[in-house]
């Protein structure tokens, strides 16, 4: 047997069924037959896998048709269709999954694996974990591509040479670059990106706005302070949420603390404002209503400056000095018993924002090293939630004639940002969530044109955003929802003054006119609908206080107070 014809064989595999002489038949036919002896292994017909690949799967299941070349490295558990390539040097580890027809390129890593990164323990005695990634069928993956563990591709898409793919790409799509974003629908013949008006006319938007909110972000901050404290807007009253908002806004556009106060001053002030006793932070000049019989304080103002205090340190390197200890002492019993006491069917926003409240509270005190609650209480949390999400719509909680699903969706944002997004835990049913969301999303009572507020919409966006990081479904639909909202959100911008809340049914929350609530919210939800859309890295920011995308700390591993 000629040596040089094994070398092209093993590096152009697919002459492998034209060119093959017999005896490199029958030495592939005993290569495959090791591979499948410890019964770990399944090689469909028409399979080509060279002698020079690494080759040490727990699982593989190679489909009909489908051939591994030269150098390739393959561990873990792999499962393939039909008519799949791994080119020279591609290295597959981790739990990783292809549909039908995928090509892989040269030197192209999918890695379906990852470590933790406890501070603790040095990275080499971390554990493992595995999200897996998921490939649909009609897929061509270019060489030097990194995809990273979690991610879920659709079908038909394209993934360019050199891309590193840190998030789900829809069915369709074109992809490309570091981090890589969408570049166009593989349908549209023209070239026009789909769901971008006037062609690249979003990205010039998104581009100006963003530079546009920078330029203008000192006078917006300027505007609301009153030379002792800040106020949402002028002529309103100095609030402890106007305070973090300004904090909030600073960081996103100037990554710098608002210049009306040094950042330590800034520090100092919001520190002084919390209750010793119960680690609460109550409005300006107001008291904390007396604590029930558990310690507990229930106070819609302090339980919102759990997150929006807590996260205004955490930007400028502080923190809380006290623990939250009005959740510190709940145990795992009241804390169920609280949960099922809460008005699920009739005001789920409510009982949703009570558990944001809750977990949030938790994660401040593991930050600060002490029990985050009582003993098992975080678990039981998420115990509850987990075994209590409804499986037809994928939330907690009723809906009410007279509003749809407005509260359901609404409190399922509230909830599941203080605890599976803020913990890095998985949402149950996120196919069925999505389902709920878009179809909220039609509801004319709460969207369209002059009827967008800031809650209801970010109450959309970041639920699509947290649920499609597991799913795929109806993908195409939410960037297509998502580019049509971003388009109308841009144009809500008032020059100098920021974004206004917008309209708000029964006279709650700021109103229309701009200040620094709305334009804190709205500035994260631009990012999340540009996110959606594949066209966040235009922005140049990326939301790190209460409505940051990443989880603050992830999974169990992590909920122990650090000693």
């Amino acid at each position: 047997m000629n040596h040089h014809d094994d070398d092209r064989l093993d590096f152009l595999p697919w002459l492998f069924e034209a060119e093959a002489t017999e005896e490199q038949r029958a030495a592939q036919r005993e290569r495959q037959r090791l591979l499948t002896a410890a019964g770990t292994a399944e090689i469909g017909e028409r399979c080509y896998v060279s002698a020079r690949a690494a080759v040490h799967p727990d699982r593989l299941r190679l489909g009909e048709g489908s051939y591994v070349a030269a150098h390739a490295y393959l561990t873990g558990t792999l499962a393939t269709g039909a008519d799949c390539t791994f080119n020279p040097f591609t290295t597959v580890r981790g739990t990783v999954t292809l549909g039908e027809a995928v090509r892989i390129g040269a030197h192209t890593s999918l890695l379906g694996f990852n470590h933790s990164t406890a501070p603790e323990r040095r990275i080499h005695q971390q554990a493992t974990t595995s999200r897996g990634i998921t490939i649909g069928d009609d897929v061509w993956i270019g060489s030097q591509v990194v995809i990273l563990d979690g991610v879920t591709i659709g079908d038909h898409c394209v993934i360019g040479a050199g891309a590193v793919v840190t998030r789900d790409v829809p069915d369709w799509a074109m992809v490309g670059g570091n981090p890589a974003r969408f570049i166009r629908d593989r349908r549209d013949r023209d070239g026009k990106r789909r769901g971008a008006a006037g062609g690249g006319g979003r990205e010039e938007r998104l581009t100006r706005f963003a530079d546009t909110a920078r330029a203008q972000a000192p006078s917006i901050l300027e505007r609301a302070w009153d030379g002792a404290a800040y106020r949402d807007r002028p002529g309103a009253q100095p609030t402890v949420r106007a305070h973090c908002d300004a904090i909030e806004i600073a960081d996103l556009l100037l990554d710098a603390a608002p210049a009306q106060l040094p950042a330590e001053r800034h520090v100092a002030l919001l520190r002084a404002l919390q209750d010793p006793a119960t680690g609460l932070v109550p409005e300006k000049g107001g008291p904390l209503p007396a604590p029930g019989p558990d310690g507990f304080v229930d106070d819609g103002a302090a339980l919102y400056h759990i997150l929006s205090v807590g996260y205004a340190l955490d930007l400028l390197g502080s923190s809380f000095e006290h623990p939250v200890r009005a959740v510190g002492g709940l145990s795992a019993a009241r804390l169920l018993e609280r949960l099922a006491d809460q008005p699920w069917d009739e005001r789920a926003w409510h009982a949703g924002s009570w558990v944001d409240a809750v977990a949030t509270a938790a994660h401040w005190n593991l930050t600060l090293g002490t029990e985050p609650a009582g003993p098992g209480a975080l678990e039981a949390l998420f115990g509850w939630l987990l075994t209590r999400a409804d499986p037809r719509t994928g939330m907690w909680g009723g809906t009410r004639p007279d509003q749809g699903q407005l509260q359901l969706v609404n409190g399922y944002y509230r909830l599941t940002r203080g605890s599976f997004a803020q913990f890095g835990v998985p949402v149950p049913h996120p196919e069925r969530v999505i389902d709920t969301v878009l179809d909220h999303a039609r509801d004319p009572r709460w969207f369209g044109p002059g009827r967008d507020n800031a809650c209801f919409v970010l109450d959309v966006a970041h639920p699509l955003w947290l649920a499609g990081r597991q799913s795929t479904h109806r993908a195409e639909e939410i960037r297509r929802w998502a580019g049509a909202q971003l388009d109308r959100t841009l144009e809500l911008w008032h020059p100098g003054q920021g974004f206004g809340f917008g309209p708000t049914p029964e006279g709650g929350g700021p109103g229309r006119a701009p200040g620094l609530q709305g334009t804190e919210m709205w500035l994260a939800i631009v990012w999340l609908l540009a996110d959606l859309t594949g066209q966040a890295d235009l922005l140049g920011y990326r939301p790190r206080g209460v409505h940051r995308p990443d989880p603050a700390r992830t999974g169990p591993a992590t909920w122990a107070p650090r000693r």
